[in-house]
């Protein structure tokens, strides 16, 4: 059975050590879902994707690459990563159910799945924040890594 790898011997908190990895390209996708009511979908349709506080999903791509980028500052133990690319994107699935993926690269000593997690995280809080005036009932679910390439191991949700 692996141990938890944020906690030292003594069971106390620890940041990993990574001094002694090499430097490899790192790659990881995560995914939120945002479902929001008929009544949120309609306005956004309508006005084009703007809403009194501004264009949703553009607001949400700008708030995603800034969340991932500080990961770091936020997560205690995270080790604080320079990107080297980061992209958000946001469509409507089938079920008109927004989907908010995000994408961090690096090459680095450590993986970049948080920050990745994080990204689709606080893009999809935006969406929460810019559409509430119009109903509370919206849902966000499903926050997960999608996949993930370089370290260890690679990983790919089917």
């Amino acid at each position: 059975m692996p141990d938890f790898s944020h906690i030292d011997p003594s069971g106390k908190p620890a940041m990993v050590d990574v001094s002694a990895k090499s430097s490899t390209r790192r790659s990881a996708r995560a995914r939120a879902i945002v479902v929001l009511p008929a009544i949120v979908l309609e306005q956004l349709q309508n006005q084009d994707l703007h809403l009194p506080k501004g264009p949703v999903f553009q607001t949400a791509i700008l708030a995603g690459v800034l969340a991932a980028k500080r990961t770091g500052d936020l997560i205690p133990l995270c080790h604080p990563l320079g990107l080297e690319h980061c992209q958000v994107d946001i469509f409507l699935n089938t079920e008109q159910e927004v989907v908010v993926d995000c994408t961090a690269v690096l090459t680095a000593k450590t993986g970049v799945e948080m920050e990745a997690l994080t990204g689709a995280s606080i893009a999809a809080l935006t969406i929460y924040d810019m559409c509430k005036a119009l109903s509370h009932d919206i849902r966000i679910r499903e926050i997960m890594l999608m996949e993930k390439t370089g370290g260890k191991r690679d990983f790919k949700r089917d």
